[in-house]
């Protein structure tokens, strides 16, 4: 049971402490939660493209069915945000989904998504742990059937967003992950013309994590030029994430991607945006703009979501590339995105509008690294880097300090340090954001020395 524990997104680990044995403890944890709770509809069990998922995930329903309780695996791996939208549109009483996301293959993982389709907050994380337990039979056995998950989603996705992509190429990314066959296809049926790269199923990931980062999508960067398309996108591992590439920039920042669709959005219809700690403060600057709100929150999607609703949020987003929009459910969707982004670019080039906010509100880089960090000493440098703050970063004075994850030093010139703990590895992440890429490479050189002299 030690070894079982539910981070920023669930619970994961390598395959040597991601067992079976622990799985169907999972499993009975969340039957016991879901009766305590009172909660009998079924639940869903859904599953990545990893080589352990699906039996994973047949364990799971295993326990689920054997404590009474009706499971609904789908047809095939499938992307996360499916999962999660299927949690609503079915009226299910909640979903586990077996998902390490971006990570490398000997990895897995699995996580609890409420009925309300957004990710678990601490307190149901909490109270799942404090249910773990052996694998138990209790009362008639419920049933396990497999379904169709994925229709409903993506005829969801193109009533939310009225997408026309007729004339428009998209090169689609699949990295061997979920999104293959998914993202695609809700592509083509929106009218794009879509190339496909890396859309078979690869349980190594041809040897590479899937995670859609502009050092693993070079060869995505050459397909949008070499097909002269209008627009590139890449899903991460389990399709709850998007890159963005296009024929300009290349890979495109995640912190402007979100900028541009916020601005878009925004042409149509209003409301705050949801940003984390981490991301960019471009976001306020439209907000701003628009006479417009931002809420602030820690990293991790939940407190994101949290947060939508909470506002009435129009958008809301992370610097990762995770993003979900008012009238979808709270959870970030890569799947929804890519079909939002296409329609975005295909109304106005995401590099003209790019530019036009730059112009209008001033040069933003972001950037950020990690250091390596045992888990049992991330608190100790937390709290040493709370006594000592510094007055200074990269010659520039600190003149505020937001607390709301880690420690985020805001400087006189606009720009910032965060430097927080991850909550999926044993590393620290440092952040940065400037106007210029030299003043963010010193505020990450300084906050990189500051993290490694504490660890």
């Amino acid at each position: 049971m030690d070894a079982i524990s539910f981070g920023t997104d669930g619970w994961r680990a390598r395959l040597d402490a991601f067992t079976d044995e622990r799985v169907r403890m999972v499993g009975q944890a969340v039957a016991d939660y879901l009766a305590d709770e009172g909660a009998h509809a079924p639940v869903a069990v859904g599953y990545d493209a990893r080589a352990t998922s699906e039996g994973f995930a047949e364990s799971l329903a295993d326990v689920l069915a054997a404590n009474g309780v009706d499971a609904v695996l789908p047809e095939r791996d499938c992307p996360t945000p499916v999962i999660a939208w299927s949690v609503v549109d079915r009226d299910l009483a909640g979903a586990l989904m077996v998902t390490a996301s971006h990570n490398p293959p000997e990895y897995n993982g699995v996580k609890f998504i409420p009925s309300d389709g957004a990710p678990a907050l601490p307190e149901v994380t909490d109270a799942i742990e404090a249910r773990l337990a052996e694998p138990r039979a209790d009362g008639p056995r419920g049933s396990v059937e497999r379904a169709d998950l994925v229709s409903a989603h993506a005829a969801h996705a193109r009533d939310l967003t009225g997408a026309d992509l007729s004339g428009l190429t998209v090169v689609y990314d699949a990295m061997h992950g979920s999104g293959r066959g998914v993202t695609d296809a809700l592509l083509d049926s929106a009218g794009a013309t879509v190339v496909r790269r890396r859309c078979e199923r690869d349980t190594s990931f041809g040897g590479v994590p899937p995670e859609p980062s502009a050092e693993h999508l070079g060869g995505l960067v050459e397909a949008v030029d070499a097909h002269d398309a209008d627009l590139g996108i890449a899903n991460d591992g389990d399709a709850d994430r998007l890159a963005v590439v296009t024929p300009n920039r290349g890979f495109l920042d995640e912190n402007l991607f979100f900028a541009a669709l916020y601005d878009a959005l925004l042409e149509d219809d209003s409301g705050p945006a949801v940003r984390t700690v981490s991301t960019t403060f471009l976001i306020d600057r439209i907000a701003a703009a628009h006479g417009e709100e931002v809420i602030e929150t820690p990293v991790g999607f939940k407190w994101v979501a949290e947060a939508m609703v909470a506002e009435d949020a129009l958008i809301g987003g992370e610097e990762s590339g995770g993003f979900s929009v008012r009238g979808h459910v709270p959870e970030k969707d890569g799947v929804l995105m890519a079909l939002l982004a296409a329609d975005v670019a295909a109304a106005d080039p995401l590099d003209d509008r790019v530019d036009r906010l730059l112009d209008a509100h001033g040069d933003v880089v972001a950037d950020k690294v990690s250091v390596d960090c045992p888990d049992d000493r991330k608190a100790a440098v937390v709290s040493a880097l709370g006594d000592d703050i510094p007055d200074v970063v990269a010659g520039r004075a600190v003149e505020d300090v937001v607390t709301l994850d880690g420690f985020k030093l805001l400087c006189s010139d606009g720009s910032w340090l965060l430097v927080r703990p991850s909550g999926t590895e044993p590393k620290m992440r440092v952040y940065a954001e400037a106007e210029s890429r030299e003043r963010v490479d010193a505020i990450l050189d300084e906050g990189r020395d500051l993290v490694v002299a504490l660890v």
